[in-house]
This record gives C-alpha cells, sequence and structure tokens, in this order.
C-alpha cells in the first residue's frame, strides 16, 4: 500500500478518529486489485470526531479543493447548506506534499456509522490499523452510485464475499 496511504490512516489512527474507509480502497482491502485514484472516507459526524479529522488532515497539509476554510467541514449545519444549496455528497481534500492522494470525505453519513463500524473489517497494514466497511455496506454504497465502475466493484466484491463463505 502506498506511503501516503499508511500516513493518512496513521494521523487519523494517532487523533482516534472514527471512521471507515469505502469505495476503491476499500475494495482493494478486502482483496481485489483495481486502481483508485482516491481516498474515500466516511467520518463519523459528531462534532468532536469531526474537528479531531479536520486537524489530522491539517497536519499532513490537506485543504479543502473548495475555496473554504477545512474547519467549516466540522460545521453541522455548512454541510447541510452545501447539501441542499449545492448538491454536495462530498468534501474533497488535497495536499501539496502528497499531491497524487486526494480525500473524498462523506458530507452525510451514508450508513448508520455505529453499525457499520461494528461490522468493519479491522485491516492492519504495516502496524497501521484501518477500519475498512464491510463487503454488504461497501455493495450497498455502489448500488447506490452505480457508475459502471461501482458495478464492477460489486461483482468483484461479491466474488469475495462468496469465496470466503466456502473458507
Amino acid at each position: 500500500m502506498d506511503s501516503d496511504l499508511l500516513r493518512i490512516f496513521d494521523a487519523l489512527g494517532r487523533a482516534r478518529v472514527r471512521y471507515l474507509v469505502v469505495g476503491g480502497v476499500a475494495v482493494v482491502l478486502h482483496g481485489h486489485l483495481r486502481v483508485t485514484a482516491d481516498i474515500d472516507l466516511v467520518v463519523q459526524l459528531e462534532p468532536g470526531n469531526v474537528l479531531a479529522a479536520t486537524r489530522a488532515f491539517a497536519t499532513l497539509g490537506f485543504r479543502p479543493r473548495a475555496p473554504v476554510p477545512l474547519e467549516q467541514f466540522a460545521d453541522a449545519g455548512m454541510r447541510a447548506t452545501w447539501i441542499s444549496e449545492k448538491g454536495l455528497t462530498v468534501f474533497s481534500l488535497w495536499s501539496p506534499s502528497m499531491p497524487g492522494t486526494e480525500i473524498d470525505l462523506f458530507v452525510e453519513e451514508p450508513f448508520d456509522f455505529d453499525q457499520a463500524h461494528a461490522r468493519a473489517l479491522q485491516a492492519d497494514i504495516a502496524g497501521v490499523h484501518i477500519p475498512v466497511a464491510a463487503i454488504d455496506d461497501l455493495v450497498a454504497l455502489k448500488r447506490a452510485a452505480g457508475r459502471p465502475k461501482d458495478h464492477e466493484d460489486i461483482r468483484a466484491l461479491l466474488a469475495l464475499k462468496d469465496a470466503n463463505a466456502d473458507d
């Protein structure tokens, strides 16, 4: 796994942020190799947790793609405005020190976070703990997105689930 990803997951872990990896990186962590251009994360949107996450991202030099302060992501009212007025689903971050790694944060929790967190795969790579959304939760997210690459991921995830059921 790319060291930038491990730096991000390590920073979130050290800050005790409750989050789940979703999207292409989650598909890879479940065992299906594919290329992905960003990291999709669902951060539990409790105020203290979101502030801890934004601080962790800031320590790595991440800043919003949109012309707003990073701290605005922690404001539930602001996120609601972005959703209603701009149709925003993810808040994108980039870092000049990690130019090839973009982070997309869901502006709404797409599932009951506590339940999804309890079902999550707990990956450990090079001593870095990484909570990854369970296959069923990923499939539900990808069905909702419905893009061609999501359909491919769904097939791969269901095949992985079937293979694991046979073990």
